[in-house]
């Protein structure tokens, strides 16, 4: 080792009743961020990766209620279809506690594999599901499969709980692990990463609604599924950790106490905003391409099976853009903006008459909506103390908001009825995403008092 330097009398007194060094106390200063970096925006690409091959993937849903409905299952009703799409939205959220707390713990390879994991199995084993097989196993296809897998023979288990398990585990550590390599830039690079799954959005429903005609339900499955698995592979060896697990970085650094979030009136309206919010805000995501097929007597048969593809596309950009504004201007202020713009687009869902009409609201809708899903995590952590907080407050407003994802697409359709009356369920969602941004507003100001500052 090489000498130390002598210490100086100033020096020797300002360090009086200091410890000595003997074996340092990791993480007992603040956590340091290097806000930018080659490993920092590798991470950041390997967390766009695998938000592209699970959440993108998911978002294909649009295309699977249109379907369903018309053709694969015939004998539900679009609310009971619906109930596919919101479990398996709601499973992200109602994970959240578990996977922050994983995250926090140190856990973060180990939940981003076995999520992995189980989101492409649940895709695979539902390309072995049979018409009108909503929860009933296929015994065809049950006799070539051991015991163990049989169950997993279902629509519902495989799309909804299945891949569902599989968002869970991955999203909140992928969307949270930006917190380790960026604190200025953090909502531009959590941006980045949630437009990985606008682009899988994108790209997934175009695949799904070419090749269903030609090669049907199961090897079209298939084939969009390939896809998944060297993405999640190639996004996994591309992030790192930074931050230490809660067991290596001393004392002062114990588990947050959740009951103490509950006592900031800004958190309780984020909280209340975002659940407020996820009762409205997939409508038309889930509802737009039956929305359009319903009415291609005036509008281009091609183009309506792009409608949710347009939808997502537009959300890419504006995710990016939207977080870096929350950086200019504050999180809070710019998703006030995003529930009014929100919920105006669902009630011009009425006014689509032709392609145009469609172009424009899908392209609007998707942005509005997508900058509001990206903001509303960097709202949350913005509210926390400390970054070792993150995970738990996010977990605790993903579980929370769960419940309005899961009921969020049955209303809807129990509203639409299997006689189309498209008014009622617009005029539901709308007013959601209203008062959604009326609680983010009042959670703004509340915020704003205690930084003092309006842009928050």
């Amino acid at each position: 080792m090489d000498p130390q330097p002598a210490q100086t009398d100033k020096e020797s007194e300002s360090n009086s009743g200091v410890a000595k060094e003997s074996s340092p106390v990791p993480f007992e200063v603040p956590f340091e961020v290097p806000d930018g970096g080659f490993v920092a925006w590798r991470t950041v690409a390997g967390a766009w990766l695998i938000l592209f091959g699970t959440f993108g993937y998911a978002h294909t849903f649009g295309v699977y209620e249109d379907y369903y409905v018309r053709v694969y299952l015939t004998n539900h009703t679009p609310s009971s279809i619906a109930w596919i799409g919101s479990f398996q939205l709601m499973m992200p959220s109602l994970m959240g506690p578990v996977a922050g707390k994983i995250f926090d713990a140190g856990g973060f390879y180990a939940v981003e594999a076995v999520g992995g994991l189980i989101f492409t199995f649940s895709v695979f084993m539902l390309s072995l599901c049979k018409p009108n097989q909503y929860y009933q196993v296929c015994t065809a296809a049950a006799s070539c499969l051991p015991p163990v897998m049989t169950v997993w023979l279902q629509i519902f288990l495989a799309q909804a709980i299945g891949m569902g398990l599989g968002l869970g585990l991955t999203f909140l550590p992928s969307v949270g692990i930006t917190v380790h390599h960026f604190k200025r830039r953090r909502g531009l690079a959590s941006g980045i990463v949630m437009s990985g799954s606008a682009i899988g959005a994108t790209v997934f429903p175009i695949m799904t609604n070419q090749l269903l005609p030609r090669y049907g339900f199961a090897k079209t499955i298939r084939l969009t599924g390939a896809i998944i698995p060297p993405v999640l592979v190639l996004g996994n060896l591309m992030m790192r950790t930074r931050l230490p697990p809660r067991s290596k970085r001393g004392a002062n650094t114990a588990p947050p106490n959740i009951k103490s979030f509950f006592v900031e009136p800004a958190y309780i309206f984020t909280v209340v905003g975002n659940f407020v919010g996820l009762l409205g805000l997939f409508f038309p995501l889930v509802y737009i391409q039956l929305f359009s097929v319903q009415h291609s007597d005036s509008i281009d048969r091609n183009l309506v099976f792009y409608s949710v593809a347009i939808l997502n596309a537009s959300g890419a950009l504006v995710r990016v853009l939207g977080t870096y504004l929350a950086d200019l201007y504050g999180p809070f202020n710019v998703q006030v903006a995003c529930s009014i713009g929100g919920g105006t687009l669902i009630w011009a869902m009425l006014g689509i008459h032709n392609g145009r009409s469609l172009v424009v609201i899908s392209l609007l809708y998707g942005a509005f909506s997508n900058a509001y899903l990206a903001l509303a995590f960097a709202c949350v952590a913005s509210l926390a103390k400390g970054p070792e907080e993150i995970g738990a407050r996010t977990g605790v407003v993903l579980a929370l908001s769960s419940f309005g994802e899961l009921v969020s697409s049955p209303i809807q359709g129990a509203l639409l009825t299997s006689d189309y009356h498209w008014i009622r369920p617009v005029a539901f969602a709308a007013t959601m995403t209203f008062v959604s941004g009326a609680c983010y507003f009042v959670a703004r100001t509340l915020h704003a008092r205690v930084t003092s500052t309006w842009r928050v």
